[in-house]
């Protein structure tokens, strides 16, 4: 009976231990917000071109932390800045949907918008470390005109 015990104890250890590495893999909410602060002062003291140039060429860089990363839209949906695909810089993307049909660039706008700061989701997006959809929240706050500075955190499975 001690030796289930043992086994079992072991096992759950295991799975802690497990999941507690694969969320050290993830950026949190909390981390997530703390970027966008830091990304808005940026903008803020460095100006808009310098920032923007920063949160989208420098992928090692400050603004970028595992799976986390700034993303800038203006409210009309235009990519200004993204950290985890320069591609999409200059790309109006305000009709794109997740798989399930979530317009979540809008909702982010609609988000701001209405509360000047805020979480959107969760939605489907594909993880660049992962290469895989998984859920994303993200937080979002208004920046400069009519802009918004945001980061996503995947949720954990």
């Amino acid at each position: 009976m001690k030796t289930i015990f043992k086994i079992i104890a072991v096992i759950a250890l295991n799975a802690f231990l497990i999941g507690g590495s694969l969320a050290a893999d993830r950026g949190s909410e909390a981390e997530a917000e703390a970027m966008v602060k830091k990304a808005v002062a940026l903008i803020k003291s460095a100006g808009t071109e310098k920032a923007y140039a920063t949160f989208t060429e420098h992928p090692g860089g400050a603004f970028k932390d595992r799976d986390l990363y700034i993303f800038v839209y203006d409210f009309k949906g235009n990519c200004l800045a993204q950290g985890a695909n320069p591609k999409m810089v200059g790309k109006n993307l305000v009709g794109l949907k997740d798989v399930d049909g979530n317009a979540f660039i809008q909702g982010m706008i609609n988000v701001v918008k209405e509360k000047q700061k805020g979480w959107y989701g969760p939605y489907k997006f594909t993880n660049p470390n992962t290469t895989e959809y998984e859920l994303k929240k993200s937080y979002c706050e208004k920046g400069e005109g009519e802009t918004m500075v945001c980061v996503g955190a995947y949720l954990v499975k």
